[in-house]
């Protein structure tokens, strides 16, 4: 399974390439928050056994993973775009903007990016389709991004606990969406998302929780 996660890498080390940049972002679908993208560089022939998709992993390997990848990396930077941006772009070209501000933040410059099915205006990219199952360099950004996603999430947490967002994370669950019908609105909601607009169509602008 390990070597399969390196498929693509070695491809790109028999051409040359070293430094290769995974890129993934976390958070297209919850209704709440920034989505947040990560970009990371490992070393040649990087291995982490068990890492893969971050979904498919539970919080605490996530956790775990997440220190071990940040202390391996060569290089790793992280991209947050707040709701308001998402609701201004969509949250497609919010996710671009993510991956891009992330890759951006890495210290050292990449020879060759991978992304998780996700095309960007730079030079030697390769978007793979579920690219954070297929590739290591992915998989890693992924962890990364979803688990400072998370810990946003908890923060917005300690500052309202009655919305319950470090329970759903944000996702629209039957419990988030009563929450979010009692309480209003926050600041930090993506407003143009069908079930804010509905509640604030509704006439509830006045209901709005002020950050």
């Amino acid at each position: 399974m390990e070597s399969e996660l390196l498929k693509y890498e070695q491809e790109l080390y028999q051409k040359g390439y070293n430094l290769i940049a995974g890129t993934d972002e976390a958070g297209r679908g919850p209704l709440v928050g920034p989505v947040v993208a990560a970009a990371v560089i490992l070393p040649k022939n990087y291995k982490l056994e068990g890492l893969t998709d971050s979904k498919q992993l539970s919080e605490k390997k996530r956790e775990k993973f997440f220190e071990i990848i940040k202390r391996d990396a060569i290089s790793y930077g992280i991209g947050i775009v707040d709701a308001k941006t998402i609701d201004e772009i969509n949250i497609l070209e919010a996710s671009r903007k993510a991956m891009n501000i992330a890759l951006d933040n890495l210290t050292v410059v990449p020879e060759y990016i991978l992304t998780d099915a996700m095309k960007l205006e730079r030079e030697n990219v390769l978007p793979i389709i579920h690219g954070d199952a297929l590739s290591i360099t992915i998989a890693a950004a992924s962890v990364l991004a979803k688990v400072t996603r998370d810990h946003i999430l908890y923060a917005l947490d300690e500052l309202y606990p009655m919305y319950g967002f470090k329970k759903h994370k944000g996702y629209p669950t039957k419990e988030h969406l009563e929450n979010l019908r009692k309480y209003g609105v926050l600041e930090e909601y993506r407003k143009t998302y069908k079930p804010v607009k509905e509640i604030l169509e509704e006439g509830k602008e006045d209901k709005i929780a002020q950050a």
